[in-house]
């Protein structure tokens, strides 16, 4: 039932955006921020993202750090860095919204858009994550938290980083760089 249900879902999303025959993009998708505002997807039209699943309890947190870093030297560029708290692993996210904000800022200083806490594995993934699997595959979905999407600016998916692969990495930059200068 939940493979159905998975595939349904799926489906739905591939057929439900833009006029019959239409691809869907990233920037087809709404996620609500930290302060539960629509956060669309299209006002990055454009732009570069870097679509990053976050955790403010796992050993990996400090590379808020180096997306904090990349955010200050790309966004002007055209970069625009989303992070998506999830505590889909380990349960490594605090629950409450504003608690995931504070800790961004008071210890990171993080000023990137982030969302509201959101599934990014599984059934009940954000629709843009199970987007993202049935555009990148299966060996593309998350296996632990600050696993790096990079999408370029008409909204299509260009490839992932996984969690190991620190932000500030030759190949995260190489492929900002290159996408930013289509």
């Amino acid at each position: 039932m939940r493979t159905l249900f998975g595939f349904i879902a799926a489906l739905m999303i591939l057929t439900n955006t833009g006029t019959a025959g239409d691809t869907p993009t990233a920037h087809d998708f709404t996620f609500n921020s930290l302060g539960g505002e629509p956060m669309d997807m299209s006002q990055y039209a454009g732009k570069t993202i870097l679509l990053v699943n976050t955790a403010s309890k796992c050993g990996y947190t400090p590379q808020y750090e180096g997306l904090q870093a990349l955010w200050k030297e790309y966004e002007s560029k055209g970069l625009v860095i989303v992070g998506v708290p999830s505590g889909d692993f380990s349960n490594q996210e605090y629950d409450d919204n504003e608690k995931i904000a504070q800790f961004c800022e008071i210890n990171y200083g993080v000023t990137f858009p982030l969302t509201e806490k959101n599934h990014v594995i599984g059934d009940q993934a954000h629709p843009v994550y199970q987007w993202l699997k049935a555009s990148l595959g299966d060996h593309s979905v998350p296996a632990w938290n600050f696993h790096k999407y990079l999408i370029d600016a008409d909204g299509k998916p260009v490839t992932f980083f996984e969690t190991k692969v620190k932000p500030r990495d030759e190949q995260v930059i190489a492929a900002i760089e290159a996408t930013l200068g289509r």
